[in-house]
């Protein structure tokens, strides 16, 4: 589409309808000080200037490509493919815009449709949409999903080996919804939840029960009998993954997971200073 910018007659029209002599006069009640701020600024540098002072200035922080670092609880420094930073480059590919059309996006598409089978192949799910902003929301759209459905039932039992911020951002979500969401403590070995720990909270108001897969604290749940807890009552389990550990584990849908959620971070992304990344 070509764009058509303002001519000097628009211009002319637009400020006569407002009584303006010129566009200068719409910004006169913004103080001169605070329009042409005077910056204590050093002289500037050309690119290859700017590029080594500021490597300097970086070599002073420990890196996370160097050395190993925790810190990230879910968000580590991953392997990012170079096609990863080429397709950023692609305005066509890499935008907000929804591809709703398929005789103009057909390529994008079919990349999505191959994503989603490869993380319904990952994840032992029969589904999988397209992604949503990261692991903690995803988790919190999940368990609103199984509030969602037509059985009036409004209580989400979360384990305590839960992330604590994808436990919080649950109850962001859910907050004003008038549900009843319950977080187990930590167990005091700091290990796995024991699937006994449900039995208080299984009953027809029940929702879903949630856990982590592995957990935050690196260890395997018992996926199968937390499954069993909640199918006994009709309720759902909704499990929090770490893609790339599927790898080596059983896939969640396998040992009898509702619905899996998980951060897509570690499938090819930058720690982006800890978001936003990409929710499964």
């Amino acid at each position: 589409m070509t764009f058509n910018p303002h001519t000097e007659e628009d211009r002319a029209a637009m400020l006569a309808a407002v009584g303006a002599a010129g566009v200068e006069s719409l910004f006169d009640a913004i103080p001169d000080a605070v329009r042409f701020p005077t910056l204590d600024l050093p002289p500037t540098l050309s690119e290859q200037e700017a590029y080594s002072r500021l490597s300097e200035l970086a070599a002073k922080n420990l890196n996370t490509i160097e050395h190993p670092s925790f810190l990230g609880a879910g968000l580590y420094s991953h392997y990012v493919p170079a096609a990863v930073q080429q397709i950023l480059f692609r305005g066509e590919f890499y935008t907000a815009y929804t591809p709703y059309q398929p005789e103009v996006a057909q390529g994008t598409l079919q990349a999505i449709y191959e994503y989603q089978t490869m993380i319904a192949n990952l994840t032992g799910m029969d589904v999988s949409n397209a992604s949503l902003y990261d692991g903690a929301t995803a988790l919190a759209e999940g368990a609103l999903l199984t509030v969602s459905l037509p059985r009036k039932r409004t209580r989400v039992v979360l384990s305590g080996t839960v992330h604590p911020n994808y436990r919080e951002v649950v109850r962001t979500y859910t907050s004003g919804l008038g549900l009843d969401i319950v977080e187990l403590p930590v167990p005091t070995d700091g290990l796995a939840t024991d699937p006994s720990a449900f039995d208080d909270y299984l009953d027809d108001n029940l929702a879903c029960l949630v856990v982590q897969y592995p957990n935050f604290f690196g260890t395997i749940e018992d996926i199968a009998a937390v499954a069993e807890k909640a199918h006994s009552v009709g309720a759902n389990l909704v499990v929090s993954t770490y893609p790339t550990s599927l790898g080596l584990l059983k896939p969640p849908g396998q040992l009898g997971a509702d619905v899996v959620t998980g951060e897509g971070q570690s499938l090819g992304n930058g720690q982006s200073f800890g978001g936003p990344v990409v929710g499964l």
